[in-house]
């Protein structure tokens, strides 16, 4: 199973939001709490996206695989 660019970035975003939001806890601001905890939410579902995209590729690449295997035993 590889890395691919949206798992990558989504968790980037992810702790990016995660800091924004506790920066906004410190500093007692709710804009910025809450624009962490959306960037953190966004990250999050861009790198299930990835891990998704992930998935689909990696089974492609078995039915491809088995696909090949058994083309030659048929008569």
């Amino acid at each position: 199973m590889g890395i691919n660019k949206d798992q990558v970035e989504g968790r980037v975003k992810e702790a990016a939001g995660k800091v924004q939001e506790v920066a906004g806890k410190a500093v007692d601001s709710k804009t910025q709490q809450a624009k962490g905890l959306a960037k953190e939410a966004a990250g999050a579902a861009q790198a299930k996206f990835g891990d998704a995209k992930e998935t689909v590729v990696d089974h492609a690449k078995h039915a491809q695989k088995h696909a090949e295997k058994h083309a030659d035993k048929r008569p």
